[in-house]
């Protein structure tokens, strides 16, 4: 008996397909699975990739990738005619390589339109309830999601070729992210001009874009000096973000063990090749937490509204530290009442990093 939908599409024929992926880093970097079980089906197709400029990064490099295209944010402020010449060459760059296959991951209004109008044969797209009868209908399938379950995202995102009959493999399922020589060369002498060798160090990112992810800064200040109290040399990486570098201002000047700093002052190529290289990750859920769980750094994450079951680092030993006292955690809000301070974050004790950290040092 041959398994899968009657609607299966034969993979294999393909000569050109285009993965669609228009939200953040870390979401980016969560499609890379797919790329790599199309290139395993499909091995004589072109695999293409558009996403947002600042997010290329993440998918540069990838094997199984031919090209990446852009979004760049900032075309809707440059002027309506010079945002229509950037759209314009975007959209013959991608008709000229005439896909017969879209896959659009997000709810973003682009992908169901580019799958209307670069006439590929099959499109597919998550069934997201809440999109009109229009946007549905700009794909030959949907992929529905789990009304009741909570999922990673790697694997709703494979979902779309488990609805074209693409069952992936064990093996396949794994992030792929490239940092490229540069990045390894660059980051060897950062880190050797800091004293730090590979697997000598940790690697802490306590911040996010999003405030209301973040660990208060006394609490990971205390982390800092409790580690180097143990005899850890702590790498302290952030965002070149206005917000992220004052807090990080704040643990420094809350901590008082030695920190090699490096905030603000690596790419995202090259904060995947410092994560390489350290002995463990500690975070918050972020992307620079599955940056390094895609370089294989074991690694302690810190979830507040956030889910681990959706948003956990992916198939890497690591340890999720969240509060068991707030019965409304996952919530997803932008901090409690919508204040950007998440309680089950504030609240959430040293003692329970710590164990967690040392739970994983110690393997």
């Amino acid at each position: 008996m041959q398994y899968g939908p009657a609607d299966a599409v034969d993979v294999s024929a393909l000569k050109r397909a285009l993965v669609i992926q228009l939200r953040h880093h870390g979401d980016v970097l969560l499609t890379s699975p797919l790329f790599t079980v199309l290139r395993n089906r499909a091995p004589s197709a072109e695999l293409d990739a558009l996403v947002y400029s600042d997010t290329r990064a993440m998918l540069d490099l990838h094997p199984a990738i031919a090209q990446v295209h852009v979004v760049n944010r900032g075309w809707k402020d440059s002027g309506s005619l010079a945002r229509l010449a950037q759209e314009w060459r975007l959209f013959a760059a991608l008709r000229e390589r005439r896909y017969e296959l879209i896959v659009h991951l997000s709810e973003h209004p682009r992908g169901a339109w580019l799958a209307r109008v670069l006439g590929a044969r099959h499109a597919v797209a998550p069934d997201f309830p809440r999109k009109p009868r229009l946007w549905k209908k700009s794909f030959s399938h949907l992929a529905p999601l789990p009304p009741h379950a909570r999922r990673h995202r790697v694997e709703v995102n494979l979902d779309v070729l488990r609805r074209i009959g693409v069952q992936p493999g064990e093996a396949e399922r794994r992030l792929v992210l490239v940092p490229g020589e540069e990045a390894e060369r660059s980051v060897e002498r950062l880190l050797s001009a800091q004293g730090l060798v590979p697997r000598g160090f940790v690697h802490f990112h306590p911040g996010s874009r999003w405030q209301f992810k973040c660990w208060p800064p006394e609490r990971a200040a205390a982390l800092i000096d409790a580690l180097a109290q143990r005899g850890e040399r702590i790498a302290l990486t952030a965002a070149p973000d206005e917000r992220e570098l004052a807090l990080i201002a704040e643990v420094r000047r809350r901590a008082s063990a030695p920190i090699a700093d490096f905030s603000g002052q690596l790419s995202l190529k090259q904060l995947a090749a410092l994560s390489a290289r350290a002995r463990l990750f500690i975070g918050v859920d972020s992307a620079p937490m599955h940056i390094a769980a895609a370089m294989q750094t074991p690694s302690v994450a810190l979830f507040g509204p956030s889910g681990e079951l959706e948003w956990a680092p992916w198939r890497v030993p690591h340890r999720i530290v969240a509060s068991s006292e707030h019965s409304c955690r996952p919530c997803g809000n932008d901090g409690c009442g919508g204040g950007k301070v998440s309680e089950c974050l504030t609240q959430l004790p040293l003692q329970a990093a710590l164990t967690a950290v040392e739970s994983l040092l110690a393997r």
